[in-house]
């Protein structure tokens, strides 16, 4: 991966729905070089896929927080095929630490919030906190 590449995967990062156009223009490559790019960007796995990015709140998901779960070794996958059912789960990290799990989650409320801690009780310890406010949301990262 080359300076031209990185710019590519910075601009397609701050705004996924550039154009071919745009991204030469930007570039000061022809379109068909920034295809071919992205194409082996994409085919390579630096592109990972394309989506929009929603405002949790305005879509009624007015509650994140931060779960740390306890998952012993022989729970881990009963544990990662139920956790994979649960579309409030934005993210599910295995960490270091106490707790073996840490996921990311958004809900209506907390009483949904509640409900999901009950469940994964079956799977062992939790610790929560719920996000009062985000001044800094995911940004990805820049290549500089």
């Amino acid at each position: 991966m080359n300076d031209i590449d990185q710019k590519i995967l910075n601009y397609i990062q701050a705004n996924g729905r550039l154009s071919i156009k745009k991204l030469s223009e930007e570039l000061f490559i022809t379109p068909p070089a920034v295809s071919q790019r992205l194409k082996k960007l994409e085919d390579a796995g630096y592109i990972q896929g394309y989506g929009a990015k929603l405002d949790y709140p305005k879509v009624g998901l007015k509650i994140k927080a931060f779960v740390n779960l306890e998952v012993s070794p022989d729970q881990k996958p009963k544990f990662y095929d139920f956790i994979a059912t649960v579309p409030n789960v934005l993210e599910c990290d295995c960490i270091t630490g106490p707790y073996s799990m840490l996921l990311k989650v958004v809900f209506q409320s907390t009483q949904a919030l509640d409900d999901l801690i009950n469940e994964l009780h079956k799977f062992g310890s939790t610790n929560t906190q719920i996000v009062f406010s985000t001044p800094k949301e995911d940004r990805g990262y820049y290549f500089k």
